[in-house]
């Protein structure tokens, strides 16, 4: 009887389970792995529950962000309404030759000061990071304090008729001298992708208010139509670096968000031509490669790549198996970089700023966990000495 009874159990555990994966609509990162890691935590594994303590204290945090909002900004956009976000590119200073410093000129690498005067570009990273945060903590822990707080982030940046951002870039990266905004601004916007992830944990069996749900989902609708028709927008698609990319990854994680799957599978095989004409026969991007911080931007334009693929498998598409005819794939671009991540290699190209090998540590737990690197591990243990478990990469990704 007791052998019936336990086996009824897990019967309905695994019903339950698979609901839940049903219920849990998130793109960017894998339902199942979540939902194991966290039967895991629940189960005080002690692989996970550094991790997991560390994302609690990260929350704590999290709990005293904002909130935020576009209003906050001093300056006025062109178009004098303040819902607009407005960003400087990074790379521009002004031309100590002329009076005013106008027209701006690039410096590669080095970031103007004065952008942090904007604080559109400020805030957002940190709000979707917090939002981000926040979700998962209250995904794992259950507890309603952690999503009560991403709401209201939410409500305040996105849904809020006195505060809400306007679903455009128009704005975004301007030069001064040059243009008010231009498509390169879109790579400000990257960010989002963990909002839309965010929204899916927070509306894990629908607890999210309908109407904020459906608010959030008519927003990133016209976001994303904005994105497809906005000189800006068709400027950034046209882009051949890294910018091309992470806007496609934006695309396919805004699309799928609101439903709109046909499209999804018109980027993804834009991201295919992206693979067959941007990556080398080596594995490496030129426009990156040209770049004065060169590894900072070879990783940067994988790293879209490998969300792209996570977020295919919803329409059922194995980008990681896909090989273009002259024998490029987002395999061998993680296999390329993956000796210099892991210093196996050392780094001949331009890089004016030292490395963070940080930096390639979500690559090497992706690369553990889809790609069969036997070794990625060990070579995060090495590069973050300092109690590697509690890196929350870790509960995110398949660590059997």
């Amino acid at each position: 009887m007791k052998n019936s009874i336990l086996t009824i159990l897990f019967i309905s555990s695994c019903f339950f389970d698979q609901q839940v994966i049903a219920q849990l609509n998130v793109f960017a990162i894998d339902g199942t792995v979540l939902l194991n890691n966290k039967n895991k935590i629940s189960e005080n594994d002690a692989s996970l529950i550094p991790a997991y303590n560390q994302l609690i204290k990260d929350a704590a945090s999290a709990l005293k962000y904002g909130p935020v909002s576009v209003m906050e900004k001093t300056s006025v956009p062109p178009s004098g309404d303040k819902h607009d976000y407005m960003s400087l590119a990074p790379y521009y200073w002004p031309d100590p030759t002329k009076p005013d410093g106008l027209p701006y000129i690039r410096k590669d690498g080095e970031t103007n000061p004065e952008v942090k005067l904007y604080k559109d570009k400020e805030y957002l990273p940190k709000l979707c990071e917090s939002i981000y945060t926040l979700s998962l903590a209250y995904y794992f822990s259950n507890d309603a304090k952690y999503a009560d707080h991403a709401n209201t982030l939410l409500r305040v940046w996105f849904l809020d008729t006195a505060t809400k951002m306007n679903p455009n870039l128009n704005f975004g990266q301007a030069m001064k001298g040059h243009n008010d905004g231009r498509g390169a601004g879109l790579i400000d916007t990257r960010h989002l992708i963990k909002v839309v992830d965010a929204i899916g944990l927070l509306n894990v069996n629908g607890s999210m208010k309908s109407e904020n749900f459906i608010g959030l989902q008519n927003w990133f609708a016209q976001f994303l139509n904005w994105m497809q028709t906005s000189k800006n927008g068709i400027d950034e698609m046209n882009a051949k670096n890294n910018h091309g990319v992470w806007y496609d990854a934006q695309r396919l994680s805004f699309a799928l968000f609101t439903s709109q799957s046909e499209k999804a599978k018109n980027i993804i095989n834009n991201v295919q031509k992206r693979i067959d004409t941007q990556m080398n026969s080596d594995g490496f991007f030129p426009a990156e490669l040209a770049r004065t911080t060169s590894l900072h931007y070879s990783l940067f334009v994988v790293e879209p790549l490998l969300l792209i693929t996570q977020m295919g498998n919803k329409i059922k598409t194995d980008l990681l198996s896909y090989t273009s005819s002259n024998g490029n794939s987002i395999k061998k671009a993680v296999n390329a970089i993956i000796p210099f991540l892991i210093k196996e290699k050392t780094w001949n190209g331009q890089q004016i700023k030292p490395f963070d090998f940080e930096e390639g540590i979500p690559l090497l737990a992706i690369s553990a966990s889809k790609l069969n690197c036997t070794n990625c591990i060990q070579h995060i243990k090495q590069i973050h000495p300092n109690k590697p478990e509690q890196l929350r990469i870790f509960l995110l990704t398949q660590n059997d």
